[in-house]
């Protein structure tokens, strides 16, 4: 094994990069190389610490000599540093390498989040020992470095790893059973926790809770739902993922716009998004107390009662949603009327106060170049494809079907094209209607409640 230094440029500065290298030969006589660690950037003051001479026996000779770990710093002379390691190189192996730096520093999050202290009294060991609040900080952090199942876990991920090591334990907390059961145990504790988070968020980033982002989502199980237990939340519903077919559980969760959760909750899957805003606002005013707060959310989460409501209550609840499609058309009309404002470069907006409600419809330049950019690539595609369905010798039937894919795939560029086709033949021809490409699609319109009160 060997050192290999690679160097890349960044913004005019070389920065070198060390891996420890491994040769390996072939049957056919052939040596390759393969990376067995990577150690990352060497900077000034850790290459001067590095540079020591360290002492190697040379079974040739039958004597030791010294070597440097930089090629340009190699030196016969033997070093008289009380610190030099002697090394046989034909004996050196790399035994159990463990992933270290990020498993550290996961673990001084989980301290600075105070965390440890949070876990020790509400996770206290059971009556064989077992450390359920190291288990739930090896959960944590292999969620952080490497998301994925628990099996996973237990199988791969925490041999490789540097855990057993900064927790001072073995295997035992990667046993399977341990690392399902521990989730039950959080689970009674959820509120207490995030109001331990709010509270270190509040300290540590003097994070403010003004802004609140919700919303919705699913995740489906492909089991038979005819076999699962009474009284389980996943159902069949409203399907984000497009597997109707598949039982599901519904996600609600609140955050704010740095990303951390303030909640969540696990519904049914039949759940509708309508049915879930009333649940939130009482739980997070509970939890948090009453303060002048912003939702932001999709125009299918609220209803009219419950707007009405957050309006009503006291403070006032302000929130940013869209607009129902089935006020767009009245609204349009006086907004045509109302110059642009520049909000910020790029971006422009038409405010209008109305029954108490302030919508705003705004014009992003980068979302009409992205939009525009999508349109094109889409209708380039579809293009292509209807000449090559026209080029083909097929039944009428056939036809039919070739053209519902292309519309299926392409339905924005369908749009932008007129197809015609024939009632007896397996014919059809098509044209752009340029009418069309060179109407501006519509632009998303806000609504926002905007409280008068002192």
């Amino acid at each position: 094994m060997f050192l290999r230094r690679t160097e890349r440029k960044k913004n005019g500065e070389a920065h070198h990069y060390w891996n420890l290298v491994e040769n390996k030969r072939l049957d056919d006589g052939r040596v390759v190389q393969r990376h067995v660690l990577y150690l990352g950037e060497i900077n000034s003051s850790q290459a001067a610490a590095w540079r020591k001479a360290i002492e190697v026996f040379d079974e040739d000779a039958g004597r030791s000599r010294t070597l440097a770990l930089f090629p340009e710093d190699r030196s016969d002379a033997v070093a008289s540093d009380a610190s030099v390691v002697q090394l046989r190189l034909s004996a050196m192996r790399l035994h159990r390498p463990r992933q270290w730096g990020a498993c550290w520093l996961a673990g001084q999050l989980w301290q600075e989040l105070q965390l440890d202290r949070f876990w020790v009294d509400r996770l206290p060991p059971s009556q064989k020992k077992t450390r359920w609040d190291q288990i739930l900080q090896v959960l944590a952090t292999y969620r952080l470095i490497a998301p994925g199942s628990e099996w996973r876990l237990h199988r791969q991920w925490f041999g490789n790893s540097a855990m057993a090591d900064l927790l001072g334990a073995d295997f035992g907390l990667a046993e399977e059973y341990k690392l399902y059961a521990c989730h039950d145990l959080v689970l009674e504790h959820k509120d207490a926790l995030f109001s331990h988070l709010v509270g270190r968020w509040r300290d540590l980033f003097n994070a403010d809770f003004d802004v609140l982002l919700y919303d919705l989502t699913s995740t489906y199980f492909e089991v038979n739902a005819s076999d699962l237990p009474e009284g389980t939340k996943r159902r069949h519903g409203y399907s984000r993922d497009k597997r109707p077919d598949c039982p599901q559980v519904v996600i609600a969760l609140v955050v704010m716009p740095d990303g951390l959760p303030l909640a969540y909750e696990v519904l049914p899957g039949n759940t509708a998004d309508s049915k879930t805003l009333r649940m939130f606002l009482g739980k997070i005013e509970q939890q948090y107390g009453k303060a002048r707060r912003v939702w932001v959310m999709d125009r299918g989460v609220p209803t009219e009662a419950v707007l009405a409501e957050m309006r009503n209550s006291d403070p006032p609840v302000q929130y940013l949603v869209g607009t129902p499609k089935g006020r767009l058309n009245r609204l349009e009309k006086h907004l045509l009327e109302k110059p642009w404002q520049d909000a910020r470069e790029g971006v422009k907006v038409k405010p209008l106060a109305e029954d108490g409600e302030l919508y705003v419809v705004a014009q992003s330049d980068d979302r009409v170049s992205k939009e525009r950019a999508m349109r094109r690539r889409q209708l380039k595609w579809l293009w292509k494809r209807l000449r090559q369905i026209a080029a083909m010798e097929i039944s009428r039937e056939e036809l039919l079907m070739k053209l519902g894919g292309a519309r299926s795939k392409a339905p924005a560029a369908w749009r932008l094209v007129d197809v015609e086709i024939d009632k007896e033949r397996s014919h059809f021809t098509f044209a752009l209607n340029r009418k069309k490409l060179l109407t501006p699609a519509r632009r998303p319109l806000f609504v926002t409640h905007q409280s008068h009160r002192k």
